[in-house]
C-alpha cells in the first residue's frame, strides 16, 4: 500500500485516506504545538541553545510499574547499594539518578493516573476530570519549530482513546503511534512528487473547512450566554492553533528527510511480543534524536492492556495486569520479576546505544534526558505514591539515590521544571511543582 508521508505533530497518521469529517476529528486529536506571538520570548530565551548541540527529553511510563521491593535501594546518597533491578544498570550508575518518595500531588485514582504521568493534573478518576498540557507537548510548543516533528507520542499495546501520555493545552488526548514501521517511514522515507502534492492539498482542504466552520460558529456568538461564549473563544483559539500547525506542516513537506543506515523495523503482529515492541520504540526514539527529527518524545507502555507476554527464559502464564495483582503469590511474583528485569535490560540497551552516538564532545545520552517511571507506586494495591522513578542523562550530576519521605512525598513535577530549565526554557513552575528538583544539579 502506498502511504502519504505527512509531517507528524505527535500522532503520526500515514495509511488511510481521510474524509472531511475524519480529517477534522483527527486534526482535533493532534491539536497542539502552535506558534504564537506570545511564545516569542520563550524562543528568544533558547536562541543560544538552538545554535549549540541540542538537548532532548524522553518520557517513558510503564503503567504497571515495577516491584518496589526489588527497585528501591535501602540507602540514600551516592554510596547506595544497588537493588536487584539497579544491578542490571550497574555500568550506567554514574549516568542516572534513582528517586524514592516522589509522586504527583493529588494524582490518585489508580489506573487512570497514567494519563497524568506527564501532566500531573489532579484527581483523574473523578467525574468531570479535565486534563492539562503534558510535558512533552509543553516542550513541543516552545521548541517544535526547530525540528520536523515538534513531538512524537508513541505507545506499546495502548488502549486507544482511553490512554495516552500526551495531552494538548485544552486537555485533549493525543493518540499514540504504535507502529515503529510507520514512525520510521515518516522520519526517513521521502514521498513522491505526487504524494507530496496530495498531502499539501489535504492540508489546504483542512484549512478551508476550518474557515467555514469558524464562520458558522462566529454567528452564534450574538445569541449565546457567557459560558458558551467562553467555549466558543476556546474553539477559535484551537482553530487558530491548528491552522498555524498546518502552515508549518506545509513548509516541512518539501524539505528533504534525513538519511539513516538503520534498517526499517518490522512490527510484531502479536501483542504478546511486548518486549520486542518496546525495544523497537526505543530504537525509533534514538533515531529521532540522532537525526534531530524531534526533541521531545513520550512513550506509554500500556502493560494494563497487554496479554500474557513473551519473555525470554520465563514462561508467562497470565496477563500482565492479572500478574500485577499478585496477592503475594510466589509464582506470580517470580513472573513479574522476570518481566521487570527485562524492562531493565531494555533500558540498559537504550542507554548503551545512546552512549555510542557522539555529538561534539558529548554522547547522545549526555544530551538526552530520560525519565523512566510509572503512575503506580504498587500495582498490587493501586497506590499512586512513592513511584519507582529513574532519571538518566541530559547533563546532570548523577550517580545517586535521592531518597525523599516515602509517607509524605516530594513533588515529582519539580523534576519537570528542572528538565525544562535544562532545555533552556525560562520557567519556574509546571503543574503542581514547588520549584526545581532538590538535590539534582546541572553540569556546567
Amino acid at each position: 500500500m502506498k502511504t502519504t508521508p505527512a509531517r507528524a505533530t505527535v500522532h503520526i497518521a500515514t495509511q488511510r485516506a481521510l474524509s472531511r469529517r475524519g480529517f477534522l476529528r483527527g486534526a482535533g486529536c493532534a491539536l497542539s504545538l502552535p506558534f504564537l506571538e506570545a511564545m516569542r520570548p520563550a524562543f528568544r530565551a533558547v536562541a543560544s541553545e538552538t545554535n549549540a548541540t541540542p538537548r532532548r527529553m524522553f518520557g517513558i511510563c510503564n503503567n504497571l510499574g515495577l516491584l518496589p521491593e526489588n527497585f528501591f535501594p535501602e540507602q540514600g546518597g551516592a554510596d547506595y547499594k544497588p537493588s536487584p533491578y539497579l544491578e542490571i544498570l550497574a555500568k550506567h550508575r554514574n549516568d542516572l539518578t534513582v528517586f524514592s518518595g516522589v509522586s504527583h500531588p493529588d494524582v490518585d485514582g489508580g489506573h487512570p493516573a497514567d494519563n497524568c504521568f506527564l501532566t500531573a493534573a489532579p484527581h483523574p478518576g473523578r467525574a468531570g476530570f479535565r486534563n492539562t498540557i503534558s510535558l512533552d507537548q509543553f516542550i513541543g510548543e516552545r521548541l517544535g519549530h526547530l525540528t520536523r516533528f515538534p513531538a512524537l507520542n508513541l505507545g506499546v499495546n495502548v488502549q486507544r482513546g482511553l490512554r495516552s501520555l500526551s495531552w494538548t493545552s485544552s486537555g485533549v488526548l493525543i493518540p499514540c503511534e504504535e507502529s515503529a514501521a510507520d514512525v520510521y517511514r515518516c522520519m526517513f522515507m521521502q514521498g513522491t512528487e505526487e504524494e507530496m502534492a496530495r498531502q499539501e492539498r489535504k492540508l489546504a482542504l483542512g484549512e478551508s473547512i476550518l474557515d467555514a466552520v469558524a464562520g458558522q460558529a462566529k454567528q452564534l456568538e450574538r445569541t449565546i450566554g457567557e459560558r458558551d461564549r467562553e467555549r466558543i473563544d476556546q474553539y477559535f483559539t484551537s482553530v487558530r492553533e491548528l491552522e498555524q500547525r498546518m502552515q508549518m506542516s506545509r513548509e516541512w513537506e518539501r524539505k528533504p528527510k534525513p538519511v539513516t543506515a538503520a534498517p526499517a523495523p518490522l512490527d510484531p503482529a502479536n501483542p504478546r511480543a511486548y518486549m520486542e515492541k518496546v525495544r523497537l520504540m526505543y530504537d525509533m526514539a534514538r533515531l529521532a534524536f540522532e537525526t534531530d527529527s524531534t526533541r521531545s518524545v513520550a512513550l506509554l507502555l500500556d502493560s494494563v492492556n497487554s496479554p500474557a507476554i513473551d519473555v525470554d527464559g520465563t514462561k508467562i502464564t497470565d496477563g500482565y495486569h492479572n500478574l500485577s495483582h499478585h496477592g503475594k503469590s510466589q509464582e506470580k511474583l517470580a513472573q513479574l520479576r522476570a518481566i521487570d528485569e527485562w524492562h531493565m535490560r531494555l533500558l540498559d540497551g537504550l542507554f548503551t546505544d545512546l552512549k555510542a552516538v557522539k555529538e561534539d564532545n558529548d554522547t547522545l545520552l549526555d544530551r538526552t534526558m530520560i525519565l523512566y517511571g510509572t503512575n503506580l507506586g504498587n500495582a498490587n494495591t493501586h497506590v499512586t505514591t512513592n513511584l519507582p522513578t529513574l532519571f538518566a542523562g541530559g547533563g546532570f550530576k548523577h550517580g545517586q539515590h535521592l531518597a525523599f519521605n516515602r509517607d509524605r512525598n516530594y513533588p515529582l513535577p519539580n523534576l519537570f521544571v528542572s528538565i525544562l530549565q535544562r532545555l533552556g526554557l525560562e520557567t519556574e513552575k509546571f503543574a503542581t511543582s514547588t520549584g526545581t528538583m532538590r538535590g539534582l544539579d546541572m553540569l556546567g
